[in-house]
């Protein structure tokens, strides 16, 4: 829901809103440091048609697109049939040599007649230089407005990289190094969790979460904390796996192994499919046959899973988590925004998140196996799982050793 009063209302970042036809314009405020305003215009392969599709103070109009200082206005009923996207980018000036952002821009949206919105994305820790703040996008034959606030520490270079625009950019080969949990992210040793409440409310998990507990004593980390998150590819090539009741399988044993890492008996559950990932949980008290209902309620789609990464992002930073969070990502065949998802795990590196690319269905995955295959992987919070074709004929035994094995090592003594 927008929260809003008067005649503005104020977004949240990931919300989304109907646009009316006609003009709508991105007016950014930024007190420190000064910032360049750009448009880009993304098909429905979310990359630019053509280098033309850049627009800023250089090149400031193409296809209804148009920036004039801080202001981007996009008129809805001139864009192209093929333009699926809009994104509205605010950048550091680049005469502000080592500037980076710490308390995002405030993008405020507006159109004649209707109310208007404004979004401040949660203010940036990783030395982000560019920030995506908005982007307009067809839903059928209308348009919607969403609020992104993605930050790139990778600077333009960077977000040309995502979006197929080709620059002279030396930043493209001076990104920053990529770090393992920050000190002041990693939870002191603990007393282990004890298993009453799984007893209590999912007996039939018991036996998983002991495993589980098992496997974190032999890595040497019982006892220490993470917020665990689950994102579950919902691509149409899945849909066996669903209606087998593998995925549920799956889900509920990451469920028991939250069970040792955070007693709250709840994991966030994050549906990978199109543009809009579907965000819910999975609990204790409610996980039998909960994908199955809540899978139904997700359309079948690409497995879009940038979006699903930048969505767990927010919804981590947002929570207020104090520990370090471990994303389990299940992911069945190679991603169609490979560069984003670099960029994502590049960016979210100083954040105390880690991510585990879990591989279990019929579609090939070489991306995520060899993100740290060479010698000159810097990707040091990123490890990869091969569950094989069905995680449920892998001993529970095996299956937790392999879940916790790299994450043990990113959390260190």
């Amino acid at each position: 829901m927008i929260k809003g009063e008067s005649m503005t209302a104020s977004l949240l970042k990931g919300q989304n809103a109907a646009l009316s036809a006609g003009q709508v314009s991105f007016t950014i405020a930024s007190a420190e440091p000064p910032v360049d305003v750009s448009a880009l215009l993304l098909g429905s392969d979310g990359k630019v048609r053509s280098d033309d599709d850049l627009v800023f103070y250089n090149h400031p109009v193409q296809d209804g697109v148009r920036v004039a200082g801080h202001t981007a206005t996009a008129d809805l009923d001139r864009l192209p049939a093929d333009v699926a996207t809009v994104v509205v980018v605010a950048s550091i000036d680049p005469l502000q040599p080592g500037a980076v952002f710490t308390t995002a821009p405030r993008v405020s949206i507006s159109q004649v007649g209707a109310t208007g919105m404004v979004f401040t994305a949660p203010d940036f820790s990783a030395r982000e230089t560019v920030v995506v703040l908005a982007e307009i996008y067809r839903r059928g034959d209308a348009w919607k407005v969403r609020a992104v606030g993605q930050g790139y520490a990778s600077g333009l270079a960077g977000l040309a990289t995502d979006y197929g625009v080709d620059i002279d950019d030396s930043a493209a080969t001076s990104t920053p190094p990529v770090a393992p949990v920050p000190a002041q992210a990693r939870p002191t040793a603990t007393e282990p969790v004890h298993l009453t409440k799984v007893q209590r409310q999912a007996p039939a998990l018991l036996e998983p979460a002991r495993l589980a507990g098992q496997a974190l004593v032999h890595r040497g980390i019982a006892g220490r904390r993470a917020a665990v998150y689950l994102i579950l590819d919902h691509d149409y090539h899945m849909k066996e796996m669903y209606e087998s009741f593998a995925v549920q399988a799956f889900a509920e044993r990451v469920l028991a192994l939250s069970a040792n890492l955070d007693d709250d008996g709840t994991v966030p559950v994050i549906f990978s499919s199109g543009r809009d990932p579907f965000l819910e949980e999975i609990r204790l008290d409610n996980y039998r046959g909960r994908i199955g209902q809540l899978h139904t309620q997700v359309d079948w789609g690409w497995g879009n899973v940038a979006e699903a990464m930048r969505h767990t992002v927010s919804h981590y930073q947002e929570s207020g988590a104090t520990d370090p969070g471990f994303v389990i990502v299940q992911v069945s065949d190679e991603p169609w925004d490979k560069a984003e998802v670099r960029s994502l795990l590049q960016n979210t590196a100083t954040l105390g998140v880690f991510w585990l690319f879990v591989g279990f269905g019929r579609g090939k995955l070489a991306f995520y196996k060899n993100l740290n295959a060479s010698a000159s992987a810097t990707f040091t919070n990123v490890a990869f799982y091969d569950a094989s074709k069905n995680p449920g004929s892998v001993p529970g035994d095996r299956f937790y050793a392999g879940i916790v094995e790299a994450f043990g090592s990113w959390m260190g003594p």
